[in-house]
C-alpha cells in the first residue's frame, strides 16, 4: 500500500482546485492515500512560539528571519484547516496531520494540540539555537560553527522532541547534511543518541525524499548510517515526499521503497487517529 503523509499546501491556498493537484499526482504515482502535514507556521496559534524562539535581532540571520515571519505566515487558523480538510474528505481519502517545529516550550505546544484530533503529528528540527539552518538565504551561518557543535545541537533537539511525548514521527532525520557540509569525525554517538530517544518515545522515522530533489545533497533522509541504526533498533518507517507543490506529491516513492528495503524493511504504517496499521511496503 503506497502512502505519503508529509506535504504542505503553503505555496497555494485553501482552495479545492489547488488541493486537487496533490490528489492527481497521487493517482499518477499509484498512491492509495495521502495526508497533509501543514507547517505550524501556517497557524496563528503558534505565532508566539516562533517569536519566542527565533533569532530576530539586527544580525543578518535576525533580519532574514524577521522578514520570513512576516511573509505568508499564520494565514489560517487550525479551525479553518480542519474545516478545509473535512471538505476534501467528501471526495478523497486524506489524513489530517501537522508538522511542528522544535519549540522550546513543549508544554505550550501540548496545550494547542489538546483541542484537535490529528491523524498524526510530525515533530521536526528546523531551528538550532534560533537559526533556520535549512534556509539557503542564511547558509553563511554554517561557516561560523563547527560541525561537532551543529551535530550536538541537532541531537539535543531530537531528544527534546522525543522526550516531550507529543509526536508520532520525527521529520527528515539528520537533514543537516542538506548543504553538503559533511563531517570528518565519527558521528555514530550522535546518531545512537537520537535513535535511542526515538525508541524510548515509540516514534516513527520519516524517510523523506525532499532532500533528494530539493537540496544540494541529493540524498534521501535519513542517510544510510542513521538507517542502519534505525533498523537495528526496529524503528518503524513511513515514506514521504515532503511535497510543497502539487506535482511533487509521491515524488521518488519507488526509490524510497528500494532504499529502505536495503536495511531489511518490509512494512510501513497507515496512520489514522494517532493509531498505526502495519502495511506491506509497495
Amino acid at each position: 500500500m503506497k502512502m505519503d503523509y508529509h506535504m504542505h499546501f503553503e505555496k497555494g491556498s485553501y482552495d479545492e482546485a489547488w488541493a486537487e493537484g496533490f490528489f492527481e499526482a497521487a493517482r499518477r504515482r499509484g498512491l492509495s492515500e495521502i495526508g497533509i502535514s501543514e507547517h505550524s507556521h501556517t497557524f496563528p496559534e503558534f505565532r508566539d512560539l516562533y517569536y519566542e524562539d527565533l533569532v530576530l535581532d539586527d544580525s543578518f540571520i535576525g533580519a532574514f528571519q524577521q522578514k520570513w515571519l512576516q511573509s505568508n505566515k499564520f494565514k489560517y487558523t487550525l479551525d479553518e484547516y480542519f474545516r478545509f480538510m473535512e471538505k476534501l474528505r467528501r471526495k478523497h481519502t486524506v489524513r489530517t496531520g501537522i508538522e511542528v517545529c522544535n519549540f522550546q516550550d513543549q508544554k505550550k505546544v501540548g496545550e494547542i494540540f489538546r483541542a484537535y484530533d490529528f491523524d498524526y503529528i510530525i515533530g521536526s528540527v528546523h531551528f538550532l539555537h534560533g537559526w533556520a539552518y535549512d534556509s539557503s538565504e542564511i547558509k553563511a551561518e554554517w561557516e561560523r560553527h563547527s560541525l561537532q557543535e551543529i551535530y550536538e545541537w541537532y541531537t539535543e533537539e531530537v531528544e527534546k522532541l522525543a522526550d516531550s511525548g507529543l509526536y508520532d514521527i520525527l521529520g527528515h532525520p539528520f537533514n543537516i547534511r542538506l548543504f553538503c557540509f559533511l563531517p570528518d569525525f565519527d558521528v555514530t554517538p550522535y546518531l545512537e543518541r537520537a535513535v535511542r530517544a526515538l525508541k524510548r518515545a515509540d516514534m516513527i522515522v520519516d524517510v523523506n525524499t525532499g532532500t533528494l530533489y530539493r537540496y544540494p545533497i541529493r540524498e534521501i533522509s535519513p542517510y544510510p548510517d542513521f538507517m542502519k541504526l534505525a533498523a537495528k533498533y526496529d524503528l518503524p518507517v513511513i515514506l514521504n515526499s515532503d511535497a510543497h507543490r502539487p506535482e511533487d506529491c509521491g515524488a521518488y516513492h519507488d526509490e524510497a521503497v528500494e532504499y529502505v528495503r536495503k536495511f531489511g524493511y518490509t512494512t510501513t504504517l497507515q496512520l489514522v487517529n494517532r493509531k498505526r496499521n502495519v502495511m506491506d511496503l509497495s
